[in-house]
Parts: structure tokens; sequence; C-alpha cells
């Protein structure tokens, strides 16, 4: 009953896992070529995202019954070979949905009331009042794509603004609950003034939100997005934001991020994402959403207790 720990994480997740008797191996530095060599010894592994689990991997994992992943996104996992394979996949987005569903309303308020921006005047010893005019939530209507657990937890965090809060899920339904109001993905077009992604990454939702996406808004829009970078295009994102079609973006994730090849020394910063970087009418954060001192904790916790129950069916 071996497992392998590849990444850090929080402490409770090894306590609880070998008060269970479980033998662990720890390796954080673990690279594939690593793992590709000592699958075979392991009936589970836990990561975050650094290593791809895909057919190679699991074919040598003769072992493996489960597949563990401290967090929420599935997207380094090939969950239709995993199921092939009999191999259980579990993750923890119990953990860290408080933690996003808040920044994702910290952005929001940020954007509407100019934080990052007035910060720095005033800092400057610049009182700009009346350009810094802020806007508020109540009264606005704000489309949720995606009404899991990050997506419900942000619907109950803007139960208190006053504002109308309505959901799209594909793989749902009769989800309309106090804090948000099931409708097709035509309603949203039409009447969001905001709109938030909570959706995985797929081939079905990459580059979802593209040119043809925001040009079937009825209205200018806001957007946040706290799930996948690559959900979003940012060409066309630039685009709509230049064109007005998109008011402002609150982005924790982007297309192209400092742990992904697009951004490496060799290649520099894609010339969309250097115009976007420049644009003040965006909120940028380095995909932090979830990371809360907090969720740290929670994502461990719930995660070594699914681990136990796996291994005990």
């Amino acid at each position: 009953m071996k497992i392998l720990i590849i990444d850090n994480a929080h402490p409770i997740l090894i306590e609880n896992l070998e008060k269970a008797g479980l033998e662990l191996v720890l390796r954080p530095d673990y690279s594939r070529e690593d793992l590709l060599g000592d699958i075979e010894n392991y009936v589970g592994v836990v990561l975050r995202s650094k290593i791809v689990m895909d057919k190679e991997v699991m074919d040598k994992a003769k072992r493996l019954r489960f597949i563990a992943r401290e967090g929420a996104g599935l997207d380094a996992i090939d969950l239709d070979y995993a199921a092939f394979k009999g191999i259980e996949v579990l993750n923890s987005p119990e953990g860290n949905r408080d933690a996003v569903g808040e920044h994702a309303l910290g952005m929001l308020l940020a954007l509407f009331n100019k934080l990052v921006i007035a910060d720095s005047e005033v800092r400057q010893g610049l009182w700009n009042r009346e350009k810094n005019r802020g806007l508020e939530i109540k009264g606005k209507t704000i489309g949720i794509i995606g009404y899991g657990n990050m997506g419900n937890a942000f619907a109950k965090r803007l139960s208190g603004f006053e504002a109308r809060v309505i959901a799209y899920d594909k793989y749902k339904a009769n989800y309309s609950n106090e804090y948000a109001k099931e409708v097709s993905l035509e309603v949203l077009f039409q009447e969001s003034d905001i709109l938030s992604l909570h959706i995985p990454l797929t081939e079905e939702t990459k580059f979802m939100v593209d040119k043809e996406f925001l040009n079937k808004f009825s209205k200018p829009i806001y957007i946040i997005n706290t799930a996948r970078g690559k959900v979003v295009k940012t060409r066309d994102l630039v685009e709509a934001l230049n064109e007005k079609r998109v008011l402002g973006a609150c982005l924790d994730v982007l297309e192209f991020e400092a742990f992904s090849s697009e951004l490496d020394s060799k290649n520099g910063v894609p010339e969309e994402l250097q115009e976007l970087f420049s644009m003040p009418n965006t909120v940028l954060s380095p995909h932090v959403a979830g990371w809360s001192v907090e969720s740290y904790y929670k994502l461990a916790y719930f995660l070594s207790q699914k681990i136990i129950d796996c291994l005990k069916k």
C-alpha cells in the first residue's frame, strides 16, 4: 500500500494517511522520467499538475488504484484513460472553493472601484477623485458559467450585494438555489452585465471564450476568470477590450503563465499579453485565487479523507 506524493502538501495530508497505516514516499522533486521508472511500485499517486498523467504513465502503473490531485483542476490527467484502466481520480475542490469565491469577489470590487489605479496614484500624491469614481455591484446581473463548487461559492458571496445572479451549467439540471437562478446559455448572453467563469479546462472548453463567443452578448460586459487561462483566447479578449465590447477583466489565470512554455526566456512575452498588461481596466493576479492559508490545509485534509475511503473499497 505504498503511495507516492509528488509536490509539497500540507502536513495534515501526511499525518492523516500515516494514521491510516499507509506507507508514504515523498518525492516533491520527481521528474516525469523518475515517475515512469518507478510508478509500478505504487497503489496511488498524489500530485498537483507539474507531471501529466497520460496513457504512457498509466500503462506502466500496474498496481495503481488512484490518482489524487490536491486541488480542483484535473486537466493534467487523462480522465478517459484512467476510467478505462479502472483507476479512480480524486480531487478536493471543497478545499479551495471558499478562497476562489472570495478572490473573485475581491477582484470585481477592485476593478469596479479602480482600487489598483487609485492606490498607485495616492502613493504618488495624486487625489484624482472624479477619475476614480466607482461602480456598484447592486442592480447588476452576474452570469456564472459552471455551477459547481466554485461557481456556487462565488454566488453565495454575492448574496448580500443585491445583484441578480444567473447560472448556466451544461452538465447539470435543476440546480437553482437561493444564490443563483438556472438559465439557458442564450439568456445568459442576453442579460449578463458581468460574466464569471468556473469551468474546467477540457477539449470542449479550450478557448471557448473567443471572438465568436464574446460577440453573442447583447451588451458590453465585464469578465472574471478564476478557472483556467486557456478557456479565454487572449488575443480576442484584448480586441474586445479595445472595442469596448468587454469593459474590464479580472483575470487570476492567463492563457500564458510563468510556469508554461509560452513564457520562457527564449520566446519572451507574447504581444497580446503585453497589450493586456498595459490596459488600466484589468485586474490581474498570479493564479492564486484558490491559494489561501486556510485552503492549503483544507485541500490536503479533504483529499486525505477521499484517499482513505478509496482504499477501503
